[in-house]
């Protein structure tokens, strides 16, 4: 299929956010998680992840200048790749939300990455299927506007620190526990200023 017949078809299929948090309750509730892989791991990340979403969609602060929302030109859809078991998704996903329900003519929709395989493929990062990832589209043109993820900057530089260091001696759980720490720090605010500046680009 085209770029165009996947992106149609990942819409067809796609979340709204109330429905996505529902779903990641359910999945908590039920023991298990979203994709193929239902390792104890990935489940008990999955639990976590919906401590952290649920906290930032209670008390995630808008920041100033996004009180208003988004510089949007026209209506436009925030198709994002993600699941439920992925830290970053959880961290970013909820400040996605709280922009578009600032923005009129902004809408959030969450399509499952493991479902959509090769529409994740053309949104690879550094050759990785890595998640969340944001791809905003032009609801009258279908264009693509711009994409983002599967991080702000700042935490990208926290894992490519560890990414330095010889796979032998990196340990996993320490760059997870930075990482996470950063972004209770950040409060969401690099996640906003660049979906800022990603917007005030494609309206230019």
């Amino acid at each position: 299929m085209s770029r165009d017949q996947l992106i149609q078809a990942a819409l067809a299929s796609a979340l709204g956010p109330a429905e996505y948090h529902a779903g990641f309750e359910q999945v908590v509730a039920a023991g298990s998680t979203s994709g193929p892989d239902r390792s104890e791991a990935l489940v008990a990340y999955t639990k976590l992840n919906l401590a952290r979403a649920r906290r930032w969609n209670t008390r995630m602060q808008v920041l100033p200048e996004l009180q208003a929302g988004l510089p949007i030109r026209s209506p436009q859809t925030w198709l994002v790749l993600t699941e439920y078991w992925c830290g970053d998704a959880a961290q970013c996903c909820p400040a996605m939300v709280h922009l578009a329900e600032r923005t009129p003519g902004l809408q959030v929709r969450f399509v499952f990455r493991d479902e959509h395989p090769e529409l994740m493929d053309l949104y690879l990062t550094r050759g990785g299927r890595s998640i969340p990832k944001l791809v905003a589209i032009d609801d009258a043109t279908g264009a693509e506007l711009f994409t983002w993820g599967p991080r702000p900057e700042p935490a990208q530089a926290v894992v490519d620190s560890f990414l330095a260091i010889p796979k032998e001696q990196r340990d996993s759980e320490a760059m997870k526990e930075a990482l996470h720490a950063w972004y209770a720090k950040d409060g969401c605010a690099a996640v906003q200023r660049e979906l800022l500046a990603r917007c005030t680009e494609a309206a230019r």
